[in-house]
């Protein structure tokens, strides 16, 4: 089923690469990897694969299939993936057996954190500190979820294959966080950090309003009208980007 797939890719390619972000930011999720070096394999078949390696107290998060991880969790089907997601599956372990502690215990903590700094709607009074890591979060699960509903979401395609080829970069003044998109024949690849010489270039003036308008809290049209949000360079691209990212709460619960 193409939702499934869909929001497979996104658990693994946009969800879990918030955990880089998420042990450098919380020094509690950090201390649970002291000492600890572990890489972590994700293979959905029929699906999308991803990787997480856990070295030195730093987390880095990729796409396909690393060499020789040290534990490989199998999944029959992207359904099963977003099922362990969702808390009602388990993975089947083909490897690393004997770590299966640390899946329950240090990496079942990390990841109920991210799930708290992700779902702001069940916090009700937001820190400004949760506000920026949210914020970070969301632009980033936002960004690196456009390639699989830009490629798998047939409403989406069409937008993207109307989207010149070049660099859109997304950013939040006056130095929050930055992602930027490549578009090269319809095909989206999401970066983080700074674009060399990007073609068009949306910037969200501080935390809050990245985050009301990232979570839909914000009339999209209003916000750009009062400068709230900038638009810069070949807005056509931004337009048909828009409409891609109108996607993405389809598949994000």
């Amino acid at each position: 089923m193409v939702y499934e797939r869909i929001k497979a890719g996104i658990n693994l390619y946009a969800v879990l690469k918030n955990l880089e972000d998420l042990v450098e930011l919380d020094q509690h999720c950090k201390k649970l990897l002291a000492g600890k070096n572990l890489s972590i394999q994700f293979t959905v078949k029929n699906g999308p694969a991803a990787w997480i390696r856990f070295e030195n107290e730093t987390c880095h998060v990729g796409q396909g299939k690393m060499k020789r991880p040290g534990v490989k969790l199998w999944f029959t089907s992207p359904a099963h993936l977003n099922k362990m997601f969702d808390g009602k599956a388990n993975p089947i372990p083909l490897k690393g057996l004997t770590k299966l502690g640390f899946l329950k215990n240090e990496f079942s903590e990390i990841t109920s954190k991210l799930e708290y700094y992700l779902k702001s709607e069940e916090v009700k009074t937001p820190s400004e500190e949760y506000i920026k890591i949210n914020t970070r979060f969301t632009l980033t699960v936002a960004a690196f979820a456009l390639s699989e509903i830009g490629r798998y979401d047939r409403k989406a395609a069409i937008s993207a294959s109307q989207i010149q080829d070049g660099k859109i970069q997304l950013k939040v003044l006056p130095e929050g966080p930055s992602v930027y998109l490549t578009i090269e024949k319809s095909s989206i690849s999401a970066f983080k950090g700074i674009a060399e010489k990007p073609d068009a270039v949306m910037e969200m003036k501080d935390y809050q309003t990245a985050n009301d308008f990232l979570n839909g809290k914000s009339n999209p049209f209003k916000a750009i009208a009062c400068g709230e949000v900038m638009i810069k360079g070949q807005t056509p691209m931004l337009d048909n980007l828009s409409h891609i990212l109108d996607r993405v709460p389809h598949y994000i619960s």
